[in-house]
């Protein structure tokens, strides 16, 4: 019998290269998303401490969406982004970031388009509408 949360052979988790490939691009991501002074807003008054705690609930997401054996144990997207007036340039911007991650870890287009179809999902959850 499988263990509970077992990723089989023909998950995304799996195809990307599993958790550390994961961790990285996240890192990746959240250094170019850190760098951008478009983004700069959502940066400001953090904690070190807080600023991990978000990269490793990031990284616990995408790896258990992605089929991965992670468990997220964070607040859902809606409540997470309510009241930050995300704008769409804003969203696109983080797009971009997480696309240039991916590629700098040599993420091929299919998975790529499968890793950024999990933030996709979201949009909806986290853009204010105007």
């Amino acid at each position: 019998m499988k263990p509970l949360n077992s990723p089989t052979k023909d998950t995304l988790y799996r195809h990307l290269g599993g958790y550390d490939v994961i961790a990285a691009v996240i890192d990746e991501f959240l250094s170019r998303f850190g760098s951008d002074p478009e983004l700069a807003r959502f940066g400001g008054g953090r904690s070190l401490d807080s600023r991990q705690r978000t990269r490793q609930l990031i990284v616990d997401q995408v790896c258990s969406l992605a089929g991965g054996p992670c468990v997220y144990t964070g607040r859902d997207m809606k409540s997470s982004h309510a009241g930050l007036g995300i704008t769409e340039t804003e969203w696109q911007a983080n797009l971009r970031h997480a696309a240039g991650a991916l590629e700098e870890y040599g993420v091929a287009p299919r998975e790529r388009e499968e890793f950024l179809a999990i933030f996709q999902r979201y949009k909806d959850d986290i853009v204010e509408k105007t």
